[in-house]
């Protein structure tokens, strides 16, 4: 992985072989992102996403192997327990132009993923919210 800071801008390169979500994490620590919109493009071979089960409060998570380009990652950087927590959803298409998608748990890059974080002036608390079951965005 690589990346180059422009003021509010960060632009990232992660490589063949490397996890999205860990990168992300990596960089908002090194560079002290506390809040950032994330956009992305690429391709992977292996990833997970997840649907969140509302009954159940948890993911039914789906794995994908294979040749797959990256049409979108979006999300976010938040912080919980001050550290970076990464919340992003994924758009995958495959053979025959099929496309997957949801909450993003994991994605092995397999060619390139072009990164951009947007870096926010000000930061959000990821806390639990036990009703809903989720790490919720709190201000």
């Amino acid at each position: 992985m690589k990346y180059s800071r422009c003021k509010d801008k960060i632009v990232v390169r992660v490589d063949k072989g490397e996890e999205i979500l860990s990168a992300v994490s990596e960089v908002a620590r090194k560079e002290k992102v506390k809040l950032a919109k994330i956009s992305a493009i690429g391709a992977t071979d292996d990833f997970t996403v997840g649907v969140f089960d509302g009954v159940k409060k948890e993911y039914k998570k789906y794995d994908f192997k294979g040749d797959y380009e990256i049409l979108s990652v979006e999300g976010n950087v938040s912080e919980k327990d001050e550290k970076p927590y990464v919340h992003a959803h994924i758009c995958a298409a495959g053979e025959g132009g099929k496309t997957v998608g949801g909450h993003l748990m994991k994605a092995v890059v397999s060619l390139t993923c072009e990164l951009f974080l947007d870096v926010l002036d000000g930061n959000a608390e990821r806390t639990f919210n036990e009703t809903l079951g989720i790490n919720e965005l709190n201000f």
